[in-house]
């Protein structure tokens, strides 16, 4: 997101496009379930975080939900770091 902002400050308005139609599908997914679920499911994939659970109320993400989610990384093409 930071990087589509930069761009469009810049004018760089193709490129901007570009990379928000890539991340459109993730945008999409990471609201199936209630937030912050899915985007704490999807951070820990990513390795941005070092663990999956959550405190209660949250519930962990569904299996629908995980196969959803990493469909959509998976066309965003971002990659465990």
């Amino acid at each position: 997101m930071a990087e589509i902002g930069k761009l469009a400050l810049s004018e760089k308005y193709a490129e901007a496009h570009k990379l928000n139609y890539r991340l459109s599908e993730l945008h999409h997914q990471l609201f199936i379930e209630p937030n912050p679920i899915p985007v704490k499911w999807a951070c820990y994939q990513l390795g941005l975080i070092n663990f999956d659970t959550l405190r209660l109320p949250m519930t962990p993400l569904t299996l629908t939900g995980q196969i959803a989610v990493q469909k959509a990384l998976k066309i965003a093409d971002l990659q465990k770091i």
